[in-house]
């Protein structure tokens, strides 16, 4: 390998290192979207932004939020970031008989298969994950898909 050849891998290892995915600026993006959204939907929720290393960047409870989702919508981005995927697909695998059945009683109450929790992923890579709480399920979903697009459009 030449020289040329390591300085180009060592620049893009330190640029991949440098790059701020959760930048302030990013995450009030994410959360004034996601805020719109929950108005559109005439909610009120909490909003919650959780790096890979499980350390909350973000988290905003609206003032119309029921308190409830200021507990949830941290397990939600949890779930989702532990799991790998949105927490509205485990439903199904923690019903009786199926494969995670009692998944969410042998957690320590961190696991929620209610739907509202997104990993953020850039490229294939698992970078963190979003949470929204306050609304019926489907709408926890469509604001955090919300979110999430926000956040993937700010890292283009």
């Amino acid at each position: 390998m030449n020289s040329e050849r390591i300085e180009k891998i060592v620049k893009r290892i330190i640029d991949e290192q440098q790059e701020n995915n959760f930048s302030l600026e990013k995450m009030q993006k994410v959360v004034k979207a996601a805020v719109a959204q929950a108005n559109k939907l005439n909610i009120g929720v909490t909003i919650v932004i959780m790096k890979s290393d499980q350390v909350v960047q973000m988290s905003y409870h609206m003032p119309n939020a029921i308190l409830v989702s200021c507990t949830m919508a941290p397990k939600k981005a949890w779930t989702a970031l532990a799991m790998g995927e949105p927490t509205k697909n485990l439903t199904k695998d923690v019903q009786p008989g199926a494969e995670l059945y009692q998944m969410e009683t042998m957690m320590d109450g961190k696991f929620t298969s209610c739907g509202g929790g997104i990993p953020l992923k850039v490229g294939k890579k698992i970078i963190g994950a979003i949470g929204v709480s306050g609304g019926s399920v489907e709408q926890d979903h469509e604001i955090c898909m919300t979110a999430v697009k926000t956040f993937l459009k700010e890292s283009e």
